[in-house]
Parts: structure tokens; sequence; C-alpha cells
């Protein structure tokens, strides 16, 4: 059984799904979210558990027999740092204890393609050294840390760490007016009738549709051997604001979209992961380009608010 924390989360649930599809006994833990998306019912089974409780974190191994865990859940930051460091910290650390507890094979831990910021070279490779920056995010600082303090802690226990460095994800169960990521509430003004704000056409960079995320991270768990501890998660091509507006026109009879032309800030290009050693060593391809990617979550949003 593989254990996915935050599993009802938009990363996590993509997740359980491609384990599920790939025939595997899935338990989710969810703290807040409790509904269980439509893709997922009946497929898994969810415990209710705050990661930052370390007694009820390990007694899942007592009522599961869990061979690996992929850890997902975090917080949101509010106003003091300390706190959202300590809360995710402690879940961090106890989800390490239970994989060197239970002996599990494998322990995958959400990174961010964030670490690799202040580095001029595109796209982004793993074997890039890390480079000391200013950090634009709390959340961003936390997974650059994740990463040695995840490694160190597996060193010598016969655990397997997999340093998962997740790129813009999107997709069922985004945010619709997600901070994060432009895209999702551009899509959110179009499906409510209102004028998007403009964008530039030639912007874009790293992203990934959410169903090729959770099956990228489903290879890494379940392939029979890995040659690395580090792995970028993504599509592995970089997009443009002009790829979503087109796409968003070809579905939507009568729209049209103004884009901006150009770049904002001239010429160049934006960021994005580059996932040859994700694909050598599982055989991963994303499934969704722009338009597939858009067409299907426009679909999902006609029934289900995120």
């Amino acid at each position: 059984m593989i254990l996915v924390t935050g599993g009802l989360g938009m990363i996590g649930a993509h997740t359980a799904r491609a384990l599920a599809d790939l025939g595997h006994d899935v338990v989710v833990t969810s703290h807040r979210r409790s509904e269980v998306p439509s893709f997922l019912a009946g497929r898994v089974t969810v415990e209710r558990l705050d990661v930052t409780d370390r007694d009820a974190f390990l007694s899942l191994g007592d009522r599961h027999d869990i061979g690996d865990i992929v850890h997902l859940a975090g917080s949101v930051p509010g106003e003091d740092p300390v706190d959202y460091f300590r809360t995710d910290m402690s879940g961090l650390l106890n989800a390490l204890d239970a994989a060197r507890s239970w002996g599990v094979r494998r322990f995958a831990v959400a990174s961010s393609l964030g670490a690799y910021i202040g580095r001029p070279e595109i796209p982004w490779r793993e074997e890039l050294a890390l480079p000391t920056a200013d950090l634009p995010h709390l959340i961003i600082a936390f997974k650059k840390a994740v990463e040695p303090l995840t490694t160190h802690a597996l060193q010598g226990s016969g655990v397997q760490p997999v340093v998962l460095r997740i790129g813009t994800i999107w997709g069922p169960l985004v945010d619709p007016e997600s901070p994060f990521f432009h895209v999702p509430p551009y899509i959110s003004a179009v499906l409510r009738g209102e004028r998007p704000p403009s964008l530039n056409a030639e912007d874009g960079g790293d992203c990934c549709y959410a169903p090729d995320a959770g099956r990228a991270i489903a290879l890494l768990m379940t392939a029979e051997t890995l040659g690395h501890d580090t792995y970028n998660v993504s599509s592995g091509r970089p997009f443009t604001n002009r790829e979503f507006a087109d796409a968003l026109e070809a579905i939507t009879p009568g729209l049209r979209l103004d884009l901006l032309p150009g770049r904002r800030n001239g010429p160049g290009e934006d960021p994005y992961l580059d996932i040859g050693r994700l694909t050598g060593d599982t055989g991963f391809t994303p499934e969704f380009d722009v338009a597939k990617a858009v067409a299907d979550y426009v679909a999902w949003r006609a029934g289900n608010p995120r």
C-alpha cells in the first residue's frame, strides 16, 4: 500500500488516482479537506490526519501495511513565518519518522522548481547546483530546505529518498483564483463571461497539467529502480499565453481574447523544467498539451467549483 499525505489536494489526488490506475492500494490523508473528488470515490482509503500529530501519524502503520510514502501535505503561511515553518517542519519530521519506523521502500517529498531561482540557464536541470538567492515566498524557502533535510534524515536507513522538484501544476482541484499561477484565474474570468486582464502573448514558462504530474509521481514511486534521488516533475515543454488564449477561443464560440504583443519584460525566455531524467528512468511523457488540457479543464469546471 502507498500512503499519500495531502491526498485530497490537487497534486495529491491526481497522484493517488494514477497510483490506483496502476493497480496499487492507496491510502490518502487529509486534515481540513473532506470532500473526495469524483475520480477518487471508492478507489482509495481516506484517513483524517493532522500530520503534525506524531502519535496519530505513526498509528497509521498499525492499520495499514504501508510500503511507500508520498509526502505532499503542507499548510499555507499566515502572518507569522515561524508558525508556518514549525507546522510544516513537524509534518515532515513525522513523515520521516514513519518512513524509518515502517521500513518503507521509497519516501517522496515535494520540493519546487523555485529551488532553481537564480540560475540563468534554461531549461532548469537537476544537475545544476542550487544557488543562494532571495526567494519570493515562504513556501519556496521551506521546500528548498526540505531537500537536504530529507536526504540526510534517510541516509543509512534503507529508505530511498525521492525529491520531487515540482513545476507549475494546474488542473482539476486547483484554486480557480490561484495567486501562484495566472492561468486558472484567467480561465475563470472567461467562464464567468468577463473580460480577463490583458496578458503579453509570448510570456509563459513552465506548466504541467495535474493528471500528468500525478502520473509522473506515480511512475517514480513504482519504477523497479531509480538512478537518482532528485527529479523534475513537469511537462518538459514551455507554454505561452498565446497558446492558452488560442485553446480557449477554439472551444468557446465567438470568444476573442485580446493579448498584448511580445513579452512584458522584453526579449528572452521564461524558465521551465527539463524532464529528461524523469523520462529516462520511468518512460514518462506528458499526455496533455495546452489545447487538450484547456478543453479537459473547462469540461471539468462545468460540473465542479474547483
